[in-house]
């Protein structure tokens, strides 16, 4: 068992639209420093888990905490009440997060891009923040870019804008849904050099994604997620090599 503090907590987190109950009682823990990788089947709750951590999505039931502190709620004489949106968005400042899409603004450059957080959310010096930025390309290989608008831009190179416009708010955890699953396959490799570099870097990360490599490779922890339910959770080679479930050996023999 690592000494690490914990960095995120997930108790028994329940999620449903409707009728469709999409988390059934998800439970996880990642210590700071580590990189989680979540696999899993399309519509298996990967994604809305995810958004669940920095409450773009609000769970119905359970708990998720990040640093010991309670996500997107106050308990109170042992009841839950949801945080006014100023104390939600306060929250998501220390939770970094890349999406599939790069949701670039087409109308500002690769820096201003970056920069943006920094000077529109805390008010940072403009000439501070774009001198970070500009330091934040470069630690994705893009120092010479920031001048350039995202459809000037491949869409290896806008994802690896999105990634130094995360960092530029100087998460204590980042968190990837999918980021490679829209890029041309030779644009993949490059977008997962950085995140590699991330991880290497201490960087606490949780990473949905489908490529069982980089799971293997960077991952400290890879959990199986399938119709709501942790299915398997271990280290990435031991249970790569080592599958349990019937449902688990099906899904890697698809994906491998």
């Amino acid at each position: 068992m690592s000494d690490k503090p914990v960095k995120l907590l997930a108790e028994n987190v329940h999620k449903a639209y409707g009728r469709n109950e999409v988390l059934r009682g998800i439970d996880m823990e990642i210590r700071t420093g580590e990189v989680a990788c979540i696999v899993g089947p399309s519509g298996g709750g990967k994604s809305t888990f995810l958004r669940c951590i920095n409450h773009l999505e609000k769970i119905d039931a359970g708990r998720l905490s990040v640093d010991g502190e309670l996500i997107g709620y106050k308990q109170r004489s042992g009841k839950l009440y949801e945080m006014h949106d100023k104390e939600v968005a306060a929250q998501r400042r220390s939770i970094g997060m890349v999406f599939q899409r790069f949701n670039l603004f087409p109308h500002m450059t690769a820096a201003e891009n970056v920069m943006s957080g920094p000077v529109i959310v805390r008010r940072d010096n403009k000439k501070e923040s774009r001198a970070r930025a500009l330091e934040l390309l470069d630690r994705v290989g893009l120092g010479d870019r920031g001048d350039s608008y995202p459809m000037q831009l491949s869409g290896g190179q806008q994802q690896r804008v999105a990634i130094a416009r995360a960092l530029a708010m100087d998460p204590d955890l980042m968190l990837f849904d999918e980021p490679t699953s829209a890029l041309d396959p030779e644009l993949v490799g490059e977008v997962l050099d950085v995140m590699r570099q991330l991880a290497q870097s201490g960087m606490t990360m949780i990473v949905v994604t489908h490529e069982i490599g980089f799971a293997r490779e960077a991952g400290d922890i890879l959990a199986f997620i399938d119709k709501g339910v942790v299915g398997e959770i271990g280290e990435p080679r031991e249970i790569l090599a080592n599958p349990q479930s019937k449902r688990f050996q099906e899904f890697l023999g698809k994906v491998l």
